[in-house]
């Protein structure tokens, strides 16, 4: 199979665009019988006539308009190609933050995304809880963060929404005891919700267990100790959804939000595309006409 030079269809593109060899030729910055050989050898290649030569102009034949489109996309790849790989544009490194809980299954398909796309650019995964990354991001110690939010910033853009639920041990009684036992973590965004809402509707509650450590938090709900609040989806396996028939409260939802800076767009665009489209396909929305 013979090989197509993209020094040639650039110089394709060129005459196609000029209309004419000799303004294509000085566009190039190259003499009028190079760029002339070039499409000779071009023609000669594929064996078809591309240009129908009308007086000092040209016309693109019938397979020459088909391989004009080709070209433009060829020459397109080649050059983003080559820019990604080599332009220090390219190049640098971006603190992502996530709560841990949403870390999967879209983060892992981001970063290597990133690492296959833009292999110059380095992404440093930071786990914290949505309080602390806000806090982070104010100071400009990330680059971009995610958190999780009943009512986000003016300044985020909402990805997706998600069930606030109740969550205990598999086949567990503890959503059955009153005082309901319950268990967050100290810095949980959502124990302040949940606490809330069982205030509200005259739920007795006791807070069993607060904690420094999520790992903590998922002993004692799966020894059936106490329960919390998850998002649907993103529970541990050793959780297991309590059901509708136990009354307890409604805890709305979530707000999964992006947070960007303004400064290095140029690599971090990329990276806040690969979030969208994780986010929209686990949603399974178009996020744009819901934040409308």
């Amino acid at each position: 199979m013979r090989n197509l030079d993209i020094t040639t269809l650039r110089s394709f593109i060129a005459v196609a665009d000029a209309g004419g060899v000799t303004r294509a030729a000085s566009f190039l910055n190259l003499t009028q019988s190079a760029v002339s050989m070039q499409i000779k050898r071009l023609e000669e290649n594929l064996n078809l006539t591309l240009l129908d030569r009308q007086g000092r102009g040209v016309v693109l034949t019938s397979a020459g308009e088909q391989l004009l489109a080709y070209a433009r996309r060829i020459v397109d790849l080649n050059d983003e190609v080559y820019g990604k790989l080599t332009n220090t544009v390219w190049e640098g490194e971006i603190i992502l933050g996530v709560p841990h809980d949403i870390i999967y299954p879209a983060i892992p398909n981001v970063m290597k995304a990133m690492q296959r796309d833009f292999p110059r650019v380095k992404v440093h995964l930071h786990s914290s809880y949505s309080s602390d990354l806000k806090e982070r991001f104010s100071r400009g110690e990330v680059d971009v963060i995610l958190t999780t939010e009943t009512k986000p910033d003016g300044a985020a853009e909402i990805l997706m929404k998600v069930p606030l639920r109740w969550y205990g041990a598999p086949g567990g009684q503890a959503w059955k005891a009153s005082p309901l036992p319950v268990a967050f973590c100290n810095h949980c965004s959502f124990r302040p919700v949940a606490l809330g809402t069982l205030e509200k509707s005259g739920t007795d509650w006791d807070l069993v267990l607060a904690s420094e450590s999520d790992r903590a938090i998922e002993v004692a709900v799966s020894a059936d100790l106490a329960v919390t609040s998850v998002l649907e989806g993103h529970e541990p396996p050793q959780f297991e959804a309590i059901p509708q028939s136990a009354d307890l409260p409604d805890l709305g939802y979530q707000s999964v939000a992006l947070y960007r800076g303004t400064a290095r767009a140029q690599i971090i665009e990329p990276l806040c595309d690969l979030l969208r489209r994780e986010f929209a396909a686990i949603s399974g929305v178009d996020l744009r006409s819901a934040a409308e």
